[in-house]
């Protein structure tokens, strides 16, 4: 088969090519955004090719310093990176005594223990180390393991003995191997490639190819090849060599992505070559590493592109630029045992949900400016996947989007993410038109006390949480029913209450609460108690659920919130919350307020630990329990709030969602409820205002509450506003060209509004 591959045409092989890409990794570019670390130009061999090599005259320090290290990492950090790539000459300590003495002086005996101490400074200062020492034995990959998210070695070659590797021992094909090897046996991801133009034929470059999809059949762990063309360099050894043509390279790109297993990733950096488009022609799907702050060590006369400028030609030619880590999603999500807690944390706060880089450095919660662009990438429209086709035919059509679909458009990226805002807001606006609803409201939360231990949660105060923020407090009834007057004064029709699960309560607490409020206050609309209270109250008086919530309804509740139910995967919940209510339990108790003749929203609070995949099974199983009770009136997303919360602190979650992720959740929510669920709210608290702006334009249609203190969020160190009056809403409204108007509870009008700007 492999010599028939090799007699058929260049533009056959590139077809072929682009098909196996684009049925695994589809019409995304990836890169990576790096510094570049030269820990050593000395080394032991001398390759005809190479100016990265210089001999102790030619270099000032023999090593970067500690605190060289350390300073640039801190640039890079400030400039968007999040890979340190380092690149060092091999064992210069066994050809140069002044490597070993600046070793020594180091405190250390070779480069490779150094290098283990440099990636270490790295992690510490907020970049992912990227290890390319060379050949290693088992034991060296060991030492290096604990500090590298993944590591590389360019095979370039499979012939022994080329004149350019004359004075290379260490380029032996077999050593190369070994070390491939080696790195397989711990699983390590690996970088490896070729190198085009040194003296091989197009038959030894796919018996190279075949090696390498040898190793990767058997360890599993080389997640990506490189394709580099020789580019001769003055003063070298090859100056004068021809470079490989063009046709020569793509041929040899073609042949890498036709004959490589489909997980692994396909490389040629777009420095080292002009023609951008024959490259992906060819079926590449990464262009490697980016620096804004390093140039190219290894190529100095060859500068990285503008990432603006290389995003805006990967776009006019039907790709969308993706940024990445050192290790690539499906190694992220897979991280290799022997992972130091440090870097392992950092590969948690760095990544996406799908194991991507975060596009932006905005979390949920923090004030900071809202991206230009909140969905990365270029404006240019690029064909839209058969499976939104499908989807927005079904939403046209009635009919229910399957699962599998709203896991995709969670998934989305670039142009197909904002086809998919587009389709949201295009159902949004055929529900709602132009007008955004906002209810008068007031939040208490009568106390921070509770008996369970979500690890999510900053707010709930036991015994091993009153080192975070606030001290323990219980309101009495007294001080509720204060707060409660001073809301309906101000004009509120809404009360919302929530509170940790207090050892000292029963379930009279939720009944007797509820009637004081509604005898004092008959017209306040009482929105109360979670799903977990809800559960915990009937448990502890002994009686069913539906018996507990008609109780509670007859004294005068009238809805719940839909918290409590973070995500309704088990799987999750045993991470973030494993002693609180089980999925099942949760659907139950909504189940059973509904038919209480109560009504109650979903919430979903996501950004932690969660898959796109248990994202889409949340909403596909409250969607079956509207199609079945008709009880919730909106759907409201909450982003992780990652800052005080336990989860975090012990390096058990990602630093919430992405933004991308952020605005997706909304509008994936309109397309999977489109039909069921009318109303799609923002959360300003978690979002903030710029925030809550934009997702009206992804499919959201209503701004929540002027809640008037707002304490859980902020608890985990939120920064946005505990509280917004009815004309900081109505600016939002305004600033997405829609008009506010005043709801009640249960989203109907409210006749006398509260600002000129609302209207009833």
């Amino acid at each position: 088969m492999v010599k028939q591959l090799q007699a058929r045409s260049t533009e056959y092989l590139k077809a072929l090519a682009r098909e196996i890409r684009e049925a695994n990794t589809g019409r995304v570019i990836t890169y990576s955004p790096k510094a570049f670390f030269p820990l050593t130009k000395l080394c032991r061999d001398s390759c005809g090719y190479c100016t990265f090599a210089q001999p102790p005259a030619r270099v000032e320090q023999a090593f970067m310093s500690r605190e060289a290290i350390a300073t640039l990492a801190d640039r890079a950090v400030n400039a968007g990176a999040s890979e340190a790539l380092f690149t060092l000459g091999e064992r210069p300590e066994l050809r140069y005594q002044v490597a070993a003495d600046a070793l020594r002086s180091l405190g250390h005996e070779s480069t490779i223990s150094y290098l283990a101490e440099a990636a270490q400074i790295a992690a510490a200062h907020g970049l992912l180390p990227h290890l390319n020492p060379g050949t290693l034995s088992r034991n060296e990959i060991s030492l290096l393991a604990p500090y590298a998210v993944s590591m590389g070695i360019m095979l370039e070659s499979m012939v022994g003995g080329l004149e350019c590797h004359r004075l290379a021992p260490d380029k032996a094909p077999s050593l190369r191997l070994a070390t491939l090897e080696a790195a397989g046996s711990l699983g390590v991801p690996m970088t490896t490639g070729l190198l085009v133009g040194i003296g091989d034929t197009e038959e030894q470059r796919v018996e190279a190819l075949e090696a390498i999809a040898r190793i990767h059949s058997e360890y599993g762990n080389l997640q990506e090849v490189i394709i580099q063309n020789l580019l001769p360099k003055p003063g070298t050894q090859m100056a004068r060599t021809d470079e490989p043509t063009l046709e020569v390279f793509q041929r040899a790109v073609a042949l890498a992505r036709i004959l490589l297993p489909p997980g692994i990733h396909l490389q040629a950096p777009p420095n080292l070559s002009d023609d951008l488009a024959g490259l992906l022609d060819s079926g590449i799907d990464d262009l490697g590493g980016i620096s804004r702050v390093t140039i190219d060590h290894v190529n100095p006369e060859r500068p990285w592109p503008p990432l603006a400028e290389l995003e805006q030609r990967v776009a006019q030619l039907g790709f969308d630029l993706v940024p990445r880590l050192p290790v690539y999603p499906e190694y992220a999500d897979r991280m290799h045992e022997a992972l130091d807690p440090i870097p392992r944390r950092l590969l948690l706060s760095l990544r996406d949900r799908e194991g991507y880089a975060r596009e932006h450095l905005w979390f949920s919660g923090q004030l900071a400016d809202l991206p230009l662009e909140p969905l990365r990438g270029s404006g240019r429209r690029q064909p839209r996947p058969g499976w939104l086709e499908e989807i927005s035919t079904a939403t046209s059509a009635g009919e229910l989007v399957p699962r599998e679909h709203l896991e995709l458009a969670l998934k989305a990226k670039g142009s197909t993410a904002r086809a998919v805002v587009e389709l949201a807001d295009h159902l949004r606006a055929e529900v709602h038109g132009d007008k955004v609803s906002f209810v008068n409201n007031r939040n208490i939360n009568y106390t921070n006390v509770c008996t369970f231990k979500c690890r999510f949660c900053a707010f709930s105060k036991g015994p091993n949480s009153l080192n975070l923020r606030g001290a323990p407090y219980l309101l009495d009834q007294q001080a509720i029913l204060a707060k409660i007057d001073e809301a309906e004064m101000s004009g509120a029709t809404e009360v919302c209450l929530q509170g940790g699960i207090h050892p000292n309560f029963d379930g009279k607490y939720y009944l007797e609460l509820t009637e004081a409020i509604h005898e004092r206050f008959p017209r306040i609309h009482i929105h109360a108690f979670s799903a977990l209270e809800v559960f915990i109250g009937a448990k502890r008086l002994g009686i069913g659920l539906e018996e507990y919530l008609q109780e509670l309804a007859a004294r005068g509740l009238r809805s719940l919130p839909g918290t409590a139910a973070e995500i309704l995967v088990d799987r999750v919940r045993a991470i973030i919350c494993p002693d609180k209510l089980t999925t099942a339990e949760w659907l139950e108790v909504h189940e059973a307020a509904h038919g209480a003749g109560l009504r109650s929203n979903v919430t979903i609070m996501f950004g932690t630990v969660e898959t796109a995949a248990e994202t889409a099974r949340h909403l596909e199983l409250t969607r079956a329990l509207q199609i079945r009770t008709q009880g919730f009136t909106e759907f409201v997303p909450l982003p992780f709030v990652h800052m005080g919360t336990p989860l975090f602190a012990r390096g058990l979650s990602r630093r919430g969602p992405t933004l991308r992720e952020a605005i997706l959740i909304h509008s994936v929510g309109r397309i999977a409820y489109h039909g069921t669920i009318p109303n799609i709210q923002a959360s300003w608290v978690k979002m903030g205002v710029a925030g809550a702006s934009a997702l009206l334009h992804a499919g959201a249609n209503d701004l929540g509450g002027t809640l008037m203190e707002e304490s859980i969020s902020h608890a985990a160190g939120a920064e946005h506003p505990h509280a917004l009056d009815v004309e900081s809403l109505s600016a939002i409204a305004e600033s997405a060209g829609r008009t506010l108007w005043q709801r009640n509870t249960l989203y109907q009008p409210v006749k006398q509004a509260h600002s000129p700007k609302a209207i009833a």
